[in-house]
């Protein structure tokens, strides 16, 4: 029989969704919709009045060749973050789900990362990959390999994807193997009794069973590539060299607080916005057939 919550005042429920929609509202619609109004003004040097251009912005933005290098860049970091940080997630997540003896330790460690700060885990990579004192620099050094992220954009491309997918490697890591311990053992010993190897197993039982837990990161890990990735960039490159680690959520910062072009800023917030949205719609349309609930 189902139970239904009722509350005796008509007030009460109102009230008690009220703060999350005021967090909603003003951390969320009022920066949207600000983002959306100042997409269609350019303001002067001074900043002392704006002028109305309508759809000007974009149209710049689209013809702007750097913008559109910024697209291809910003998708080659989101495919290399995704895949890397849920591959190794996954096979972390089930070695840690065979092990026996000091499991809890060997699962607390892997765990830790997730608590770092993006800014911090950027400059962690940083000392260890600085070319002139970073440990790593120095060991490839020594193999004959001169490392220096600062003059090759696709090392700096290989640092930054590293640093990003190892912070949120911790995160994936949880999800996968609460979904892996979720799977009835029972399942898993039949197909083993019948002879099935570890990877038969592991690709017709286990990863279709663990399709819910791996559409959800995935839908999560690409707003994070997407948005959350700032503070590493920042901290190891910058957008450099020559723009080579520049992706969407970065060129806006750069445009709008270094540039103080703010009215090209506000429009490549929108078309960010516009952007996840169709790939979070495309995901839950196309991707989410393939899940086994």
């Amino acid at each position: 029989m189902e139970k239904r919550v009722v509350f005796d005042n008509r007030w009460l429920p109102y009230l008690l969704v009220a703060p999350q929609l005021l967090v909603t509202i003003v951390f969320f619609f009022w920066p949207a919709g600000q983002a959306i109004y100042q997409s269609a003004f350019i303001p002067d040097p001074f900043g002392l009045k704006t002028q109305f251009v309508g759809l000007g912005n974009f149209e710049y933005l689209f013809s702007n060749q750097y913008y559109r290098e910024a697209f291809l860049t910003t998708g080659v970091f989101s495919v290399l973050v995704t895949v890397s940080s849920m591959s190794f997630a996954l096979w972390l997540a089930v070695l840690a789900d065979r092990v026996i003896k000091g499991s809890g330790a060997y699962r607390t460690l892997l765990i830790w990362p997730y608590a770092v700060a993006p800014a911090i885990a950027g400059v962690l990579w940083l000392f260890m990959f600085n070319p002139f004192t970073g440990i790593i620099a120095w060991m490839l050094s020594q193999l004959g390999y001169a490392w220096n992220h600062n003059l090759d954009g696709g090392e700096a491309m290989a640092l930054v994807v590293a640093a990003s997918a190892w912070k949120q490697i911790s995160y994936n890591f949880l999800f996968f193997l609460a979904g892996l311990q979720a799977i009835p053992k029972s399942v898993i010993e039949a197909a083993a009794i019948d002879g099935a190897s570890f990877w038969r197993r592991f690709w017709t039982i286990v990863f279709p069973l663990l399709s819910p837990t791996t559409f959800f990161l995935l839908v999560v890990n690409v707003i994070y590539a997407f948005f959350d990735t700032f503070g590493v960039i920042h901290t190891i490159t910058q957008g450099g060299p020559q723009q080579s680690t520049t992706i969407l959520v970065y060129k806006v910062f750069a445009d709008g607080f270094i540039g103080q072009d703010l009215g090209s800023s506000a429009a490549q917030s929108v078309v960010l916005l516009v952007l996840v949205t169709i790939l979070t719609v495309v995901q839950f349309r196309f991707i989410e057939r393939r899940v086994h609930y």
